[in-house]
């Protein structure tokens, strides 16, 4: 599609098509187009923080729906400089940080922008969830190892609250904002997946990897349910299958654990030694005395089937 680059208005026929994208479920589209509408305005010398504010949130949106989160924690932080204490990015940044197991800096941002608003379903039921995740993680004194939450001025509440208003339709109702998964949505998903992790423990996998597909369906930036689907795929010796997975995960979470240590195997199994040691080596690098990488890169090393004790046993059985 040509653009007249020149022109005043670029940026907003950019955006404006960047949205029909996202509606349509084109994320990918979306934030090439988003991209180059940031770099129309940046180049223009006219730099309107709120403009600029938009189009970073806008393509932290498509981020999250692409399953991208990292990217979409950077955009909405940009967003949030240009314009502190915005809405939208903050609940973005949550609803990723959320997806990324990051549940303390989640809960922050989702009451942050409670503060802001009261009545943002969203933002109600991303604390909701948030507490009772750190509640199992760190027991009752949870909130003493939160990052301080941001206290929010009375007058951008006021600027802020009213802007939030104005988002209402016609009829009165808030619009909702589809970047960030419902309430619903996300119940279903966690149902699905603790349906699979109740067939695994049952041995029945391959019925599990079709609950865990059902439920990225419904949230594909779980972390948890691409390695619990890697778990059976390994079971079930559909190795390609779970590197795939393990690669998903690591795009959600470079550093994450059970990804590595997945996709290793994996990769032992395909014979792809090089692979194998490379993961391995990433892992241990995080965390330098797991017992379960360490046996497995010394037996790959000597290019025999590995001896599994105790601890990888913990390891490759442990859902998520």
């Amino acid at each position: 599609m040509p653009h007249k680059r020149r022109s005043q208005s670029s940026w907003t026929e950019l955006k404006k098509t960047g949205n029909e994208c996202f509606k349509a479920g084109q994320y990918g589209e979306a934030v090439c187009l988003y991209s180059q509408a940031i770099k129309e305005v940046e180049k223009s010398g006219k730099k309107n923080p709120e403009d600029l504010s938009i189009l970073y949130s806008n393509r932290a949106a498509s981020y999250l729906k692409d399953g991208n989160c990292g990217e979409c924690v950077k955009d909405c932080t940009v967003s949030l400089d240009l314009v502190p204490f915005a809405i939208k990015p903050l609940l973005r940044r949550g609803a990723a940080y959320e997806a990324l197991e990051r549940y303390r800096l989640a809960y922050v941002d989702y009451k942050t922008a409670l503060q802001i608003d009261c009545n943002i379903p969203a933002a109600q039921d991303g604390t909701n969830r948030m507490t009772k995740c750190l509640t199992e993680v760190d027991g009752q004194s949870w909130r003493e190892k939160l990052p301080p939450i941001p206290t929010v001025p009375m007058a951008v509440k006021e600027k802020l609250s009213q802007a939030t208003r104005q988002q209402t339709t016609h009829n009165g109702t808030r619009e909702k904002d589809t970047s960030v998964p419902g309430e619903d949505v996300i119940k279903k998903a966690l149902c699905l997946k603790e349906e699979g992790n109740a067939l695994v423990k049952k041995t029945e996998y391959k019925k599990a990897i079709e609950k865990y597909t059902q439920s990225l369906k419904h949230n594909s930036s779980e972390i948890t349910t691409y390695t619990n689907r890697a778990l059976c795929y390994l079971s079930v010796k559909m190795y390609k299958e779970a590197v795939r997975d393990c690669e998903a995960a690591l795009q959600l979470d470079s550093a994450n654990i059970k990804a590595l240590y997945r996709r290793a195997q994996a990769h032992k199994e395909l014979k792809d030694y090089k692979a194998c040691v490379e993961d391995l080596n990433s892992l241990l690098k995080i965390e330098p005395k797991n017992i379960a990488a360490q046996n497995l890169l010394l037996n790959v090393q000597k290019k025999k089937a590995p001896i599994l004790h105790k601890e990888d046993e913990e390891v490759i059985c442990c859902l998520g």
